[in-house]
């Protein structure tokens, strides 16, 4: 193997020359690796300035919620008599609260049974609720439980008869309270051993409190007159007989505010102070304590203090990215990038502009003390803006987030799309929504129950079962309706759906209707051996709203209204729930400014936003400098090949020359001799 010296024939510094040729054949490369230092600083710019926008977004979208700034907070000064919360609407104020009674549900007992899973006959067990009166001669003995007395009345309170069916899969005592537990008939069924001789006794108890929730049962069995027999065990009715002892009788919560009195089935009570509910937890009779109702300006303030705190944050972030520093000549690494003079114009642009659409006093932010400096920072006056809290509380919500009201009170703004305008917008209905239903062509040809006539193959809001009522001679057409409702209500394929049914008798005559509203809305009768003895068949489907929203042809599901495409209202959803037909006023939609700001910085983070689109084109060029960088490496190889070669050649010749020459010296040297 041969060795090499670049210049040693010659004298030559080969690897000097190309050392220093090469360095100046690098420079290209040395300017495509400032080009990527430069686009990787960029990168790390833009990466804190979206991390910057998303923070501003995160406190935006916060303020976009209309409920931040219609708190109203409720108190009472000693808090275990009542809990208070109240609503946008109520009036800020005190009030005396001084409650005597506290509303209680009824509870019943059934006389002992020797065992909890013997046989007892079966049977309808009828639910009715409703008022006890006793009259002016009758009376209640506490000791059994029972009422007597001539002139005593059991008023039902219309929230429609229950039924439970008992056979002979759940006819004992522990199968009675598990049917009735499961019905749910809002009656709640437990077994209470009394350590007596009979000690196993069913206790029943209403779910609803209020002296209109009193229960009367009455029982159609397969038994009566016997000492099992269901009828002699439950048949319970305040006005006559009664088979069960009242434990606990159902009352009101009685109550006075500001001396006047009042009573309430509830202790859940949101109609006495409008706008307020109180949850009455205790009695203080004679030791009145007070209610406060107060605007919750504390959460408004500390809302629009960290708007004006997080608006200035990315403020400064925008300018600190651009910034030139004249006496250092430096520049920002983001300074020069039209991306982040069109974002600050943008979000400038948001400010400078008023709120529109809204209905209300505020459509800009210097209204309630809040100025944008010449430095692009925010400023707020505390002072000023409690000014606007206190002369006009309601209307604080527009001016920051999406809003919507209608004048007419019956058509509810529901919501809006992302391609809603702002504005105000007229609204005619043509035709309001309706529900799906089947009425009966005649009273039912029996109320005998049997093997031949008690099944129903129904069709509610366009799904399908059959059912089975319950075998017995129904006292009236309205206990019969009870059994059907109860049946239909309890399929699991209706309640998924969230379908139900109201089924009424009205002279004899059944109706069936569905809860739904709209063309989805159906209810009816399709076969089964007991439709022709009811004389129920195919109803009328339900009908969808129908009217104009901006003068266009809206499209109307259910009893909601949306907006045509295409359209400034496009998507704006309206709740028509009744009222007239024709024009219904307007409804106003305005994006407040939190709204505004959410929406902009959700297009600048997009993944087709300035800032990707931006960084994506930032990307781009590092991978095409990576593709220059190593295409120049190869090419210097090449480059230094031949440096090499030249050289070398260079170097063979100079060494020839350099040989001749001393050839020639000596020669030259001995012809002198």
């Amino acid at each position: 193997m041969s060795i090499s010296s670049p210049g040693i024939g010659s004298n030559l510094d080969v690897n000097g020359l190309i050392s220093k040729l090469m360095a100046a054949e690098q420079q290209p490369i040395v300017a495509l690796n400032r080009k990527e230092a430069s686009y990787q600083a960029k990168l790390t710019g833009f990466g804190t300035l979206k991390g910057a926008i998303s923070q501003f977004q995160t406190s935006v979208s916060a303020l976009s919620d209309i409920s931040k700034f219609q708190a109203v907070r409720g108190s009472t000064a000693d808090a275990s008599v009542a809990s208070v919360s109240a609503s946008t609407s109520a009036a800020a104020g005190s009030y005396s609260l001084e409650v005597s009674k506290l509303a209680q549900s009824q509870k019943l007992a059934a006389v002992g049974q020797a065992s909890a899973t013997s046989a007892i006959s079966n049977g309808v067990i009828t639910f009715d609720f409703g008022t006890v009166d006793l009259g002016p001669t009758g009376s209640f003995d506490p000791v059994t439980g029972k009422y007597s007395g001539a002139g005593r009345t059991f008023t039902s309170n219309g929230a429609g008869i229950k039924t439970v069916t008992i056979d002979a899969t759940n006819n004992s005592l522990s199968g009675i309270r598990d049917a009735i537990n499961k019905a749910n008939v809002g009656v709640t069924a437990t077994i209470v051993n009394d350590g007596g001789t009979s000690p196993y006794r069913l206790a029943l108890s209403s779910t609803g409190t209020g002296k209109n929730n009193s229960l009367k049962m009455s029982v159609v069995d397969d038994a009566p007159g016997t000492s099992t027999a269901l009828s002699t065990l439950l048949n319970h009715d305040p006005a006559n007989a009664q088979a069960l002892a009242e434990t606990q009788t159902a009352q009101n919560a009685e109550f006075k505010i500001d001396g006047i009195a009042i009573s309430k089935a509830s202790n859940t009570v949101s109609d006495a102070i409008s706008g307020v509910t109180l949850t009455l937890l205790k009695t203080n009779v004679a030791s009145a304590t007070t209610v406060t109702v107060a605007r919750d300006t504390a959460s408004i303030s500390t809302a629009v203090n960290a708007f004006v705190k997080s608006y200035n944050e990315i403020s400064k972030t925008l300018k600190d990215a651009v910034a030139f520093n004249s006496e250092t000549k430096a520049s920002a690494i983001l300074n020069g990038e039209s991306s982040l003079r069109s974002i600050e114009t943008q979000i400038r642009g948001v400010l400078n502009a008023p709120v529109v659409g809204g209905t209300n006093s505020f459509t800009n932010l210097s209204k309630i003390g809040i100025t944008l400096e010449k430095d692009g920072t925010m400023t707020l006056n505390s002072a000023k803006l409690q000014s606007a809290i206190d002369s006009n509380f309601g209307d604080f919500a527009g001016l920051f987030a999406v809003a919507g009201k209608s004048s007419d009170s019956l058509v509810a703004y529901s919501g809006v799309t992302d391609k809603t305008s702002p504005g105000a917008y007229a609204v005619n209905v043509t035709q309001l929504a309706t529900k799906g239903s089947t009425t009966a062509s005649g009273a039912p040809t029996s109320l005998l129950i049997d093997a031949s006539n008690d099944t129903l193959d129904v069709q509610i809001d366009g799904k399908t079962a059959t059912i089975k009522l319950g075998q017995a001679t129904y006292a009236s057409a309205a206990t019969l309706a009870a059994e059907i409702q109860t049946k239909i209500n309890g399929v699991a394929a209706f309640a998924s759906e969230g379908s139900s049914v109201a089924v009424t008798s009205t002279g004899g005559i059944l109706s069936i209707t569905s809860n739904k509203y709209g063309s989805v809305s159906t209810a009816n009768i399709t076969a089964g051996n007991g439709a022709a003895n009811l004389n129920l068949g195919t109803g009328v489907a339900g009908l969808d709203v129908a009217g104009t929203i901006n003068g266009t042809a809206a499209v109307g599901l259910g009893q909601v209204l949306t907006g045509a495409k295409n359209n400034a209202a496009e998507g704006i959803k309206l709740t028509v729930t009744g009222g007239s037909l024709g024009d219904r006023g307007t409804v106003n939609y305005s994006q407040g400014y939190a709204a505004q700001f959410n929406k902009l910085t959700t297009t600048f983070l997009a993944s087709d936003g300035l800032i990707s689109a931006r960084t994506n084109g930032l990307n781009a060029s590092l991978k095409s400098l990576t593709k220059s960088r190593e295409l120049a490496n190869a090419n210097l190889v090449q480059i230094e090949k031949r440096y090499r070669i030249q050289f070398g050649s260079l170097d063979t010749m100079l060494s020839k020359m350099t040989s001749t020459s001393n050839f020639l010296t000596q020669q030259l040297a001995s012809l002198s001799k």
